[in-house]
């Protein structure tokens, strides 16, 4: 297999790294096409892949073209890669907010997936939303899957509309969490703990706490009941979460998030 990646940011070469490192494509087969001069040299000292800066006729020769550059910036390469593409290569769009239908018409070109990865997947536990223009084959849709697949996890959706909503709960969803990390270690450092010490508590409980959601035969609301005890400290700190409407207002934020990615993917 051949892969071009137009544009190599931290979710680009995350991606590249990981076909690597699974063996799914081999250096001299992966292009990388990055515009930035400074950004292109630091990358061959990487000798992660072929890197060149202009996007020329050898694109034509790739399986699959991944687009990874910022959604802002697809409008200064499409017009180059409208003259490349061949009929039969794939094109993958890492692009937030660009409906297939869009990259369609822009690129001349009708095999186009479009998905939603998030950062985990720079440590190879992302997870991505995919959907695909009804002119792929199922053995296409296959060969991208097991490329995403090296980067964490995916999931197909037919519904392209609502990858949307995965922008909203994967996509975004790191930082949410980085949130909640956030203000916990504030909390401990009001309590009197260094920072260091608070978060190493926090990411201690956060990552334990994960693997028991993982691997525990209980439902979340179980997991809660089974450090609340009644009249307890926990059961203290739910009561004020409740109070102050935590729940609700993490669900309107999420919310708020589907509704500027459905504005963005309107144009």
């Amino acid at each position: 297999m051949k892969i071009a990646i137009v544009g190599c940011g931290n979710m680009g070469m995350a991606f590249a790294k990981s076909f690597l490192q699974y063996d799914l494509v081999k250096k001299e087969n992966l292009l990388l096409i990055e515009k930035s001069a400074n950004r292109a040299d630091s990358l061959r000292t990487e000798n992660t892949g072929v890197v060149v800066e202009t996007i020329s006729t050898h694109i034509g020769e790739y399986d699959i073209v991944i687009l990874s550059v910022k959604p802002q910036d697809f409008a200064a390469v499409q017009d180059d890669l409208r003259e490349v593409l061949q009929p039969q290569q794939v094109v993958l769009s890492i692009m937030a907010g660009i409906p297939i239908s869009n990259i369609q018409e822009k690129l001349d070109h009708r095999l186009v997936i479009r998905a939603m990865p998030n950062t985990p997947a720079m440590l190879g536990m992302g997870i991505t939303g995919f959907s695909a223009a009804k002119e792929l084959s199922f053995a296409q849709l296959l060969k991208v899957d097991n490329l995403i697949n090296a980067t964490g996890r995916s999931v197909f959706l037919e519904d392209e509309s609502m990858l949307d909503a995965v922008t909203a709960l994967s996509g975004s969803g790191p930082a949410y969490f980085y949130y909640l990390v956030k203000a916990m270690v504030e909390a401990g450092k009001q309590m009197g703990f260094e920072e260091s010490m608070a978060t190493l508590l926090v990411k201690q409980t956060m990552l334990g706490s994960f693997h028991l959601i993982n691997n525990a035969d209980k439902s979340l609301d179980d997991l809660i009941k089974a450090v609340a005890s009644k009249g307890g400290t926990t059961e203290a700190a739910l009561r004020e979460f409740e109070s102050g409407k935590l729940a609700e207002t993490l669900q309107t934020g999420i919310l708020a998030a589907e509704n500027r990615a459905k504005e963005l993917s309107k144009g």
